[in-house]
């Protein structure tokens, strides 16, 4: 998953929940909560995300016999930095 993808994703999830709980509970400051947790939720599933793949990652490399791997990571998928 693309950090830009991620971030497009979580503000627009972040926006709907603050609409959302305005409009059920008729207040700015639960609104801001709930946004809040939301936002603590997101980051906290991106990171175990990340962790994951990062470990699923090292254990492959660590169990394949040649530990050179001949894909440059940056250009798997046609983008280039």
């Amino acid at each position: 998953m693309y950090f830009g993808s991620f971030l497009v994703g979580m503000s627009a999830t972040t926006i709907v929940v603050a609409v959302w709980t305005y409009i059920a509970t008729g207040s700015f400051w639960v609104a801001l909560g709930w946004t809040v947790v939301v936002l603590v939720v997101l980051q906290v599933g991106y990171f175990v995300l990340v962790v994951g793949l990062i470990y699923r990652r090292a254990q492959n490399v660590a169990m394949s016999p040649d530990a050179v791997n001949p894909v440059p990571p940056l250009h798997r998928d046609g983008v280039r930095f």
